[in-house]
């Protein structure tokens, strides 16, 4: 088998944008998966007592292959895994959440996204 060397040239679309998402959301059919990435921003209290709404915007929603998807989350795994070895464990709402239910003071500077 002849191996063959290969250059990569990577370019930039004209109209190529960069945005800040806090999460994302989606889902997946048969033949591919949805993402879509966003960012919330909180509305001053009103109406209903108590209640706060937050304004959700979708800043861009990425379509892949089943395969796509695959490499995709084994390329995010092994980025998060050396990020990980370096600054320590990374904390999300959920590991927050955990410790709120089990009684424990969580550190709110680690909350992400709007409560």
């Amino acid at each position: 088998m002849l191996k063959k060397n290969v250059q990569m040239e990577v370019t930039k679309t004209d109209d190529f944008k960069q945005i800040y998402a806090i999460g994302a959301m989606g889902g997946h059919s048969p033949y591919d998966f949805r993402i879509a990435f966003y960012n919330d921003t909180p509305r001053s209290f009103g109406g209903t007592e108590g209640m706060q709404t937050i304004d959700r915007k979708v800043g861009t929603e990425v379509i892949l292959s089943p395969a796509a998807t695959k490499e995709l989350l084994n390329w995010l795994s092994s980025h998060v895994n050396d990020y990980e070895k370096i600054f320590g464990p990374i904390t999300t709402t959920s590991d927050v959440a955990m410790k709120s239910a089990k009684n424990e003071q969580p550190d709110s500077s680690q909350i992400q996204g709007y409560m």
